[in-house]
């Protein structure tokens, strides 16, 4: 199951489960946290809006500003913007000639299984790593404009290879802490997507199965409501089997080894 909270009520639940007894243990790579039983088991999931930093000692949730650049790539179309508290400060779209019109498969996926071909092949190939280099070179002037606490991505692990080696460097390494993969099945990337990419990341959300609804309510009771607010009204927006599958969120089919 899952419940989505606006950005002010996450900041605040994320204050009453810091000073609570509540065991948590937080996930850097889905920024989010596990509410933990007293055994360690993990009982609910809550993830963080994108503008609340990780959980630390100290740290005031929603006191600090937070700069991020989400990223959403498929083969032939990628939408990319930086982002400052969730405003949107600059955006590109890039398209280019990958697939192939009449087996509308990917040039990259058919390299993969029948090796070079004719003169079209070629161009889709050299337009894939234009393609690559392009979105790096946007992301490196961010990168060299902006400080970034955070990088929103969505791209399947087909194509991360070409992401990470293209001739133009990626201004990050498929490590970086600050990676945080969109756990959203996203449609093809235009600046509409982008925005409505960056709503989803702008909300937290609880993921949880039947069983600890008794203690996700407990939880909303302890929020500051206002008066005419009624707990189910705004963040039982939409529900979900509850499903931990990382392929979940992928774009395309995968092999495995290459987000490695």
């Amino acid at each position: 199951m899952n419940r989505f909270l606006p950005q002010d009520k996450s900041a605040e639940l994320l204050r009453v489960l810091q000073a609570s007894s509540i065991q948590t243990s937080y996930d850097p790579e889905k920024h989010r946290l596990a509410l933990l039983d007293d055994s360690g088991n993990e009982q609910v999931y809550f993830r963080l809006p994108i503008t609340l930093p990780a959980p630390a000692p100290g740290l005031v949730a929603g006191a600090t500003q937070v700069n991020y650049v989400v990223v959403l790539i498929q083969s032939g179309n990628c939408a990319l913007g930086y982002f400052e508290n969730g405003f949107n400060l600059d955006h590109k779209v890039f398209r280019s000639y990958m697939v192939r019109k009449k087996q509308g498969k990917s040039q990259i996926k058919y390299l993969k299984t029948k090796g070079k071909s004719r003169a079209g092949s070629r161009v889709r190939l050299g337009e894939t790593l234009e393609f690559f280099e392009n979105i790096n070179g946007r992301l490196q002037e961010y990168f060299e404009e902006h400080e970034v606490h955070r990088i929103a991505i969505s791209c399947s692990k087909t194509l991360l290879p070409y992401l990470y080696n293209s001739k133009v460097a990626t201004p990050f390494h498929k490590h970086d802490p600050r990676l945080f993969r969109i756990p959203r099945h996203i449609h093809t990337p235009i600046y509409e997507v982008l925005l409505d990419t960056n709503r989803f990341l702008l909300r937290g959300e609880l993921i949880y199965e039947p069983a600890q609804q008794p203690l996700v309510d407990n939880l909303l009771q302890n929020l500051d409501w206002r008066e005419e607010e009624a707990p189910g009204e705004w963040y039982m927006e939409e529900e979900a089997e509850f499903d931990e599958a990382d392929d979940l969120y992928e774009e395309e089919e995968e092999e495995p080894g290459e987000w490695d």
